[in-house]
């Protein structure tokens, strides 16, 4: 069994699932989504964030690092790349918290130790785990063994992806979850290729092959400006749930917004970030005009 490659554990999410829950982020995505918000999840190695703001200048950081890596500039600290060996001793030794590691190879049973501690909030308000990323079906044998020790335990579970899998994985995960959040980005395949760096289309049949299981699908739809807003694209969405076995009948509108610029400069990868436009509530009412249309049930947020 591989091991997860964790970023971050989220206690008392509310907005991954229903009741209180516990959320676990996969680090590495297959897709490369411009407007993410969490460039941080997307690369499958672990990273260093550095942030300016809180830098006091000590140089324990520089007197630590094994590698000789870091430099004191006048902007702050500077990392070798080519140097650094990420090792995380800046991290460890920095009084700020400056610098943070992003990925941690977590054994199954310490995170299944980290996940029966919040049993309780569970069974309190019928939450459970969820499995987010980056993409957890990227870990797939690692995410199928944590669902299978979750299914002893009887903790509902949910697992946040793209869809974008081999059928053969999605469907064995499947049969070990009761709930899937899945976003439709673009319908038109050639501008999801271009927006996300990957077609749609087997993203479409996957979510077909699932949908005749008996397993919940929420949608969510991240809504950008000018890019998904459009009539055609909404109507769309609507006829391709409405093609679905079983009782698809709602999604969730998560408007645009531009934090992860922040986060790119953290990463030191500031050019990484293309500014989009946020949706206006004019665009965001519209689109759920549209959508109940078509019977489907569209809410902002989620």
């Amino acid at each position: 069994m591989s091991t997860g490659l964790i970023f971050d554990i989220k206690k008392y999410a509310i907005n991954d699932g229903p009741g209180i829950r516990l959320t676990v982020f996969f680090k590495g995505c297959n897709l490369a989504c411009q407007w993410c918000h969490n460039p941080e999840s997307i690369s499958v190695k672990r990273q260093k964030m550095y942030n300016a703001t809180k830098c006091i200048g000590s140089k324990k950081c520089l007197d630590n690092c094994p590698n000789d890596a870091l430099i004191l500039t006048e902007n702050g600290i500077v990392t070798d790349v080519n140097a650094c060996n990420l090792c995380g001793i800046c991290a460890d030794v920095c009084p700020t918290k400056a610098f943070e590691m992003l990925g941690e190879f977590k054994p199954l049973d310490n995170l299944m130790k980290i996940i029966d501690n919040e049993a309780i909030f569970f069974d309190q308000s019928d939450g459970g785990v969820t499995f987010s990323g980056g993409e957890p079906l990227l870990h797939a044998d690692y995410l199928i063994a944590a669902l299978k020790e979750c299914g002893k335990r009887y903790y509902h579970r949910v697992v946040d992806t793209t869809a974008f899998s081999s059928l053969e994985t999605i469907l064995e995960v499947a049969d070990n979850t009761e709930m899937f959040l899945i976003d439709l980005k673009l319908m038109d395949d050639a501008q999801h290729k271009k927006l996300t760096g990957v077609s749609n289309r087997k993203i479409h049949n996957n979510i077909r092959e699932i949908s005749k299981k008996e397993v919940d699908i929420l949608f969510r739809m991240p809504v950008i400006s000018g890019v998904n807003t459009a009539d055609e694209n909404t109507v769309a969405t609507a006829k391709f749930i409405n093609s679905l076995e079983g009782e698809r009948r709602i999604i969730n509108l998560l408007p645009y917004h531009s934090i992860a610029e922040n986060k790119y400069k953290k990463l030191g990868n500031s050019k990484g970030f293309t500014l989009f436009e946020e949706p206006t509530d004019d665009q965001l009412n519209h689109m759920i005009k549209v959508f109940k249309e078509y019977g489907i049930q569209a809410t902002v947020g989620g």
